[in-house]
């Protein structure tokens, strides 16, 4: 049985050898001492794989030792990248960890139980090279008297897939990333409550961090439609804003390139402002961007998009640049 680790047949390295030139081409080299490279990621069902390097029509699970390849490729390129849909079964981060190596490290939730929670888990992948925890590793929880409050966007339960929370360093900068996985709900308008307590309690905590002269940094998949609808305006409510670079970058496969809504606003990565419009950073933003891996992967092969979204993902990438000097 082939193994990750092991030399990939001929059509699986061409490939990856486009890949990597793409990768060279678009997203920043890491420069020691000088950068910070963040990046979030929704792997679509990201747990168990099959141990062939491409998976046939009938093959279950369909996720493959070429597609884990490719996931790989592009995961190392960043210095730390939120996962989410990271499920019970682990056999493919496993296998993911162990190409990567000894210099690559995780930390992960445990499962999310109930139907709402999809047995999902929030996860951090990093690079031990390039920076390290710094000691905060927790779970958002809501204070009961917010369940208390009345009114049309009032929060009525706990987070369906509780935020998560871990603090980093790189050389002198610390900073805190939260990630999570807004519940998609049976409509757009069941999302609001969550979206505006999630902004209302990082805008809390971003206050407290700033004595501390940390960085707070929200990414992951918060399921808004489109920029400027209620959504938008819940998730922006506090202060929240993402670089505008990604916004106009497809969030999925599935997105018409001609129409930057059509692949709606899902994945984001975002920081607060102030009243002016300045960063509550320390850190310098310096470029952001996304990860088109389509042209790239299974060329040979005339599979749908939908058939790679269960190989490799449903969502691109979405990374941005930091100055550290």
């Amino acid at each position: 049985m082939p193994e990750i680790t092991h030399v990939p047949p001929l059509a699986v390295k061409k490939d990856i050898a486009a890949l990597r030139g793409y990768l060279d081409r678009t997203v920043p080299a890491k420069q020691e001492n000088q950068n910070l490279l963040i990046a979030t990621w929704n792997l679509r069902a990201f747990a168990s794989m099959n141990r062939v390097w491409t998976a046939g029509a009938k093959d279950t699970p369909k996720r493959d030792l070429r597609g884990l390849l490719a996931i790989g490729e592009i995961l190392r390129r960043f210095d730390v990248v939120a996962l989410q849909e990271v499920k019970g079964d682990l056999r493919a981060l496993r296998d993911l960890l162990r190409w990567l190596g000894d210099d690559w490290a995780f930390l992960m939730t445990d499962v999310t139980l109930g139907a709402s929670g999809n047995g999902e888990r929030m996860a951090f992948l990093f690079d031990t090279r390039r920076l390290k925890p710094s000691g905060l590793a927790c779970e958002l929880v809501v204070p009961p008297e917010w369940l208390a409050e009345v009114g049309t966007d009032a929060l009525r339960t706990q987070f369906a897939r509780t935020p998560y929370a871990v603090s980093f360093k790189s050389g002198n900068t610390t900073f805190v990333l939260v990630t999570l996985h807004v519940t998609f709900g049976a409509q757009a308008v069941d999302r609001v409550p969550e979206l505006r307590a999630i902004a209302r309690w990082m805008s809390a905590w971003a206050k407290q961090e700033d004595d501390w002269s940390h960085n707070l940094i929200a990414l992951g998949d918060f399921n808004i439609d489109r920029h400027g609808d209620p959504l938008w305006q819940a998730f922006t409510s506090t202060g929240l804003k993402s670089p505008e670079a990604l916004n106009n970058v497809p969030r999925t496969i599935f997105s018409d390139p001609n129409k930057p809504d059509s692949g709606k606003f899902y994945d984001q990565i975002a920081w607060f402002h102030d009243a002016n419009g300045r960063p509550r950073l320390s850190l310098t933003y310096r470029s952001a961007g996304f990860v088109d891996f389509l042209p790239y992967v299974y060329r040979e092969l005339d599979l749908t998009k939908q058939a790679i979204s269960y190989r490799i993902s449903d969502h691109y990438p979405l990374w941005t640049e930091f100055s550290l000097a």
